[in-house]
């Protein structure tokens, strides 16, 4: 099958960085569907285990993490999918990526796919799906039931896209998002933010604009090290603040003490990595928002669509994501003939 992997970390412009490859179509195991791949898309961790993680000598690694396809064969404990079956998911990094023909997946990670969206628009979603979903309700527990104000950093990204729809559609919070430039705050503002701030101005002093405090919950997306003190300012006492980036530098946590502020961190892949009890709760909430997408009330996050998956192209989408000039998601589709 065709593949697109790496042997050595090497800077996204170098055409070595990824390369056009030919590997084995892979078989399932028991739990396993294998899944012809139809879409990707392509996210920030590609980039950092692109950066990061070595493949063994003499081999190729092949990385991904967002798809969208047909399941071709299912091993003998598979229960929730038969072949032909269409479904979105955001894979496992213990295993190979997307960025191949066929891919072989945990049943209990895997979702239906939504039927009124093309595969390209369905593969932008999963794996920032899960992320903000679980920030959402499992982290930062928002309440579906009652009034908050939900401070998002960086929400017109991938995860600040599917979250600010997940947060408007699911709970009666008051959404505050950040972006700076004009497209990415008509952006956010399109997917149902109340209030965008500037996020390249202090943060307190954006939001006392809006006559707005008492912020009681914030999902930092990006550049939380950069933006720390102001969030943790801008909180209400027993406030909650859930973060998912990799701060560069060390977070003095010891000034939340004084307000009792909690801090969560959300990585989606932890039930995979530790195959926990819960694992099937990844497939649920992925069946749970395609039947939210087929009703009219989340849209896909596609921003921009790279062409067919090749190496050239998977490049060009590293890059942009390394530079921070994405708005969405970017999505490839299907491979050369």
């Amino acid at each position: 099958m065709k593949a697109i992997g790496y042997q050595q970390s090497l800077p996204a412009d170098n055409p070595q960085s990824l390369q056009d490859i030919e590997l084995d179509k892979p078989k399932p195991g028991p739990r396993d569907v294998l899944v012809k791949i139809k879409a990707i898309a392509v996210n920030p961790v590609d980039t950092k285990i692109r950066m990061r993680i070595a493949p063994d000598h003499g081999s190729h690694k092949v990385i991904g993490w967002d798809a969208s396809g047909e399941v071709v064969a299912v091993g003998n404990e598979v229960t929730n999918y038969k072949i032909g079956d269409e479904v979105w998911y955001a894979g496992d990094l213990n295993r190979p990526g997307c960025n191949a023909q066929y891919q072989v997946v945990d049943e209990r990670i895997v979702g239906r796919k939504p039927s009124s969206l093309s595969h390209a628009e369905a593969a932008a979603l999963p794996l920032t799906t899960i992320t903000a979903w679980e920030l959402l309700f499992e982290r930062l527990q928002v309440p579906t039931n009652k009034p908050a104000i939900l401070l998002v950093t960086g929400a017109a990204g991938g995860v600040g896209s599917i979250l600010v729809q997940l947060a408007k559609q699911l709970t009666q919070a008051t959404v505050v998002a950040t972006a700076s430039r004009p497209e990415t705050k008509a952006w956010v503002q399109e997917l149902g933010a109340d209030v965008v701030l500037d996020h390249s101005n202090p943060l307190s002093e954006e939001l006392a604009k809006h006559k707005l405090t008492d912020v009681t919950h914030v999902a930092s997306l990006t550049h939380t090290a950069e933006h720390f003190a102001e969030l943790v300012k801008m909180l209400r006492p027993q406030g909650r603040l859930a973060l998912i980036d990799d701060p560069t530098e060390p977070l003095d946590i010891s000034s939340m003490k004084q307000k009792s502020l909690s801090l969560h961190w959300e990585f989606m892949y932890t039930r995979s990595l530790f195959q926990t009890d819960d694992m099937d709760s990844q497939r649920k909430l992925l069946n749970e928002v395609a039947t939210l997408v087929d009703a009219g009330k989340i849209k896909t996050t596609l921003g921009q669509h790279l062409g067919v998956i090749n190496a050239e192209n998977l490049r060009r989408a590293h890059q942009q994501l390394e530079q921070h000039t994405a708005i969405g998601k970017l999505v490839l589709e299907g491979f050369d003939s």
